[in-house]
């Protein structure tokens, strides 16, 4: 309850255009302070939430152990955890270019859903809480790779949930 309530903190926070990345180039260490802040840990905290949820418990388990061994008593950067996932999904999904959109771009996607029929259709853009007129930057070029989850009617309780990844504005 605790940790839900500090994700829509830091999502109220991200939806400003005047939030940033979770992962930026840096040139200074007072950068490198102002990067650490609420935001980035709780957002970082949810993504890798996502990211285990799509890939399953057992493969982020993998992933991570992957990435512990390989860099043990040393440094790492954000591509080390990406790459590791890669190495136990053998290629099935790009994690490390997916995770980019979510690390590099600032805010979060809105996604619409719409049913006409049998036919499902997905689109995507940047949401905004509140434009800043002095902030405000065009947001066209803002693209995540959006892992989503459904179920449907045919449901047979031992395989319930589809998943579809939304890499483009918009997708059936």
């Amino acid at each position: 309850e605790d940790f839900l309530t500090l994700i829509f903190k830091a999502m109220i926070k991200d939806t400003l255009n005047s939030s940033h990345p979770v992962s930026s180039a840096v040139q200074s260490s007072e950068q490198i302070e102002e990067m650490f802040d609420t935001l980035s840990y709780i957002k970082g905290a949810s993504l890798l939430l996502m990211l285990k949820h799509y890939l399953t418990k057992d493969v982020f388990q993998a992933g991570i152990e992957v990435y512990l061994h390989n860099h043990n008593y040393g440094t790492a950067q954000s591509d080390d955890l990406w790459d590791s996932m890669n190495k136990i999904t053998n290629g099935t999904l790009d994690v490390k270019k997916m995770m980019k959109t979510w690390i590099v771009l600032k805010g979060f996607p809105l996604v619409t859903v719409v049913r006409k029929g049998k036919i499902i259709s997905v689109q995507q853009e940047k949401f905004l809480y509140r434009v800043e007129p002095e902030n405000w930057t065009s947001d066209a070029s803002y693209l995540w790779h959006i892992p989503l989850t459904y179920i449907t009617n045919r449901c047979n309780f031992t395989h319930c949930i589809n998943a579809y990844l939304l890499d483009q504005k918009s997708g059936m």
